[in-house]
């Protein structure tokens, strides 16, 4: 069965939409190793995934939240071991929510679990550990779960692919100038545009065609996972 037979099952048995899990609560008769926080915009998806999740006495669902937001303060509150999110959210989402994620909690393993496969790249470099898509048997999700906690990387075939074919026709990276390195540094401190040009004694104008450069040399599309780029390659402290 996949997600979305799952999602039928909840819309035909009826869902909660306003169910946050007790933290804490554990099922009778087996252990739980993997703790889990479910971020999606779709309260039927998380119903879907919440009874899946139920079948398996080493996973429990101990919250869930709508939102970027509410999702990275929920993972701040619970320190789970894996929180498995949408991609496509409104507000605070995609890299820019995995990225934050990863640096307010660095021990929670973050799934991508979506439809959509053309934003991995980006994903990937902010810090998710996992890309399983919205259409993978249970069974697949199950063993992205179990691999994430443990801290393995796990892509589904067709999102493997897709990296493969786009590492292999993007050119190697050049390396960031000084001046470059300097800013990305500053993005990672919190900085904003004008105050990272305020600082450097440049304009705003020249500080955002810096961040361009950046972009375009790392490979990404936001500040998040520029960042998060950085400290991968090592071009951070």
């Amino acid at each position: 069965m996949t997600l979305f037979r799952a999602v039928q099952e909840a819309l035909t048995n009826g869902h909660q939409r306003d169910g946050p899990r007790d933290p804490g609560r554990r099922r009778a008769g087996g252990d739980v190793s993997v703790r889990l926080v479910i971020v999606d915009d779709h309260p039927v998806v998380r119903d879907g995934l919440r009874g899946m999740v139920a079948e398996q006495a080493e996973l429990e669902v101990v919250r869930e939240a709508g939102d970027g937001e509410a999702g990275l303060a929920v993972a701040v509150r619970e320190r789970p071991d894996v929180v498995l999110t949408d991609l496509r959210m409104p507000g605070l989402a995609g890299a820019e929510f995995i990225g934050r994620l990863a640096r307010r909690v660095p021990s929670a393993r973050v799934l991508v679990l979506t439809t959509y496969d053309g934003d991995v790249l980006p994903a990937l470099a902010a810090g998710a550990i996992g890309y399983p898509l919205k259409d993978s048997p249970r069974e697949a999700v199950f063993r992205a779960v179990r691999a994430a906690a443990a801290g393995e990387s796990v892509l589904s075939p067709a999102v493997a692919g897709r990296v493969l074919v786009r590492t292999a026709r993007e050119p190697v990276p050049a390396e960031l100038s000084e001046r470059e390195r300097t800013v990305l540094s500053l993005v990672a401190r919190g900085h904003t545009n004008r105050e990272a040009a305020a600082t450097l004694l440049i304009s705003e104008t020249t500080a955002k065609t810096h961040l361009a450069h950046i972009y375009a040399k790392l490979g990404v599309s936001d500040r998040a996972a520029a960042v998060a780029a950085g400290y991968d390659r090592g071009l951070l402290p």
